[in-house]
């Protein structure tokens, strides 16, 4: 198997201010052509960190992808390091520079004498072509490792991947990838890790050489599928068997797949069926509405929602009984009822949602403890409400209701 490993430099990112979303990417795109990534690094803007790091890459990987340290500032060190390691020249590439003068003519900007610099390239290196950026990307080859420098801007290292580095990488490798690597989720919710991994039970009755994940979150479970296989037919094979196995013991968990929403799903059922829907939310803040109407084209079925925070909107908006909040509570089956009845009586749509409960951390009870949800469903044949307890952290709990109101939705429209 060809081994690659993704090194990532800068100190915003080993310091919390920036995502490591890059290492994210290169490994999801490496794996997209047979390429498994071992190891992920996040090192600092230092010399020495860098030459440790490739001294492990030369010895122990096939492949080495680099993002950061190729701007045009003093701290920016990939490429001084890289012409050390690998015993190189800098010299000029006039096509580089013709690229950079362009950029900044078209900006109308006077060129900084430091980016004139980045025409500077090392001689034994290939160029990788940026087409969005001042800074190219480098390759380079040692016997059957290659290493290879892309600038750390997201926008700028996307591209390079896609228009030149996996072409590259296929090329030089094209006669020992002699595999196919496949992956697939399954998306679940409503039930927990540990209550899964017991429905599904001893997944050595089915699971054979391939390997299977189980990934949380606060909207769910992710079932991750791994093959590896001889070809693309006998892995999408192997993944069909794992899938249906799950699909029989937890399928009634199971909403979607891969990058599916629950939303996207919500909103081509609503479609299908030509159903229009509002809701009425408190403690999850139009967090929910704001779910619904992240998918493109949801004004065909979206009508709109009501922010019902304080008791007082919740009576004078959406009608519900000024008795039935003194009596129960704004948390509570009847007030949930009659929210998703008032918002759907109000903006007349076909189907009113509703979310009532106390997210956190502060103002719960014995009686009505942090994480009380109740949800509410309304349409023309029946109204009926759910109850959940969450866990004590708001916002997990307020992204845990709108995808449990979600979900109570998708089942009511299949």
């Amino acid at each position: 198997m060809i081994k690659s490993k993704v090194i990532s430099i800068g100190d915003e990112i080993l310091i919390g201010q920036v995502s490591n979303s890059n290492a994210f990417f290169i490994s999801r795109e490496l794996y997209s052509i047979g390429i498994y990534v071992k190891r992920i690094v996040t090192i600092p803007d230092r010399e020495e960190d860098l030459l440790e790091e490739l001294n492990d890459s030369i010895v122990n990987f096939n492949v080495t992808v680099i993002t950061g340290g190729l701007g045009p500032t003093h701290d920016d060190k990939t490429k001084p390091v890289l012409v050390k390691f690998f015993k190189d020249e800098l010299v000029e590439d006039k096509k580089v520079l013709e690229h950079i003068k362009k950029i900044f003519e078209r900006r109308n900007i006077k060129i900084p004498e430091s980016n004139f610099e980045q025409a500077l390239v090392p001689r034994n290196s290939k160029v990788i072509w940026n087409n969005n950026g001042t800074a190219p990307g480098l390759w380079f080859e040692k016997e059957d490792r290659i290493v290879v420098a892309l600038p750390g801007v997201p926008f700028e290292m996307i591209a390079m991947m896609k228009e030149s580095v996996l072409p590259m990488i296929l090329e030089k490798f094209k006669t020992k990838i002699d595999y196919v690597l496949k992956s697939r989720s399954l998306l679940t919710t409503g039930i927990s890790e540990s209550g899964l991994h017991e429905l599904i039970g001893d997944i050595g009755e089915f699971i054979g050489d391939n390997k299977l994940a189980f990934l949380p979150s606060p909207k769910g479970v992710r079932l991750r599928i791994d093959v590896q296989s001889k070809n693309e037919a006998s892995a999408k094979e192997e993944i069909k068997k794992v899938e249906s196995e799950l699909n029989k013991r937890a399928g009634k968990y199971i909403y979607g797949t891969d990058d599916d929403l629950l939303e996207e799903i919500v909103g081509e059922l609503l479609v299908k069926k030509n159903l229009t829907l509002s809701a009425a939310e408190s403690c999850t803040g139009g967090l929910l509405s704001s779910r619904i109407t992240d998918v493109s084209g949801s004004s065909r079925y979206y009508l709109g929602g009501i922010c019902s925070y304080s008791n007082d909107v919740k009576m004078k908006v959406l009608n519900v009984k000024e008795e039935t909040i003194m009596k129960y509570g704004a948390v509570s089956e009847q007030t949930a009822k009659e929210m998703a009845n008032g918002v759907r009586d109000i903006l007349k749509s076909d189907i009113g949602i509703s979310i009532t409960g106390i997210a956190g951390p502060t103002g719960g009870t014995d009686e009505k403890p942090v994480g009380l949800i109740w949800i509410g469903y309304s349409d023309e044949n029946k109204t009926f409400t759910r109850k959940f307890m969450l866990g004590n952290i708001r916002e997990r709990n307020k992204i845990r209701s709108v995808q449990m109101a979600l979900e109570i939705l998708r089942k009511e429209l299949i």
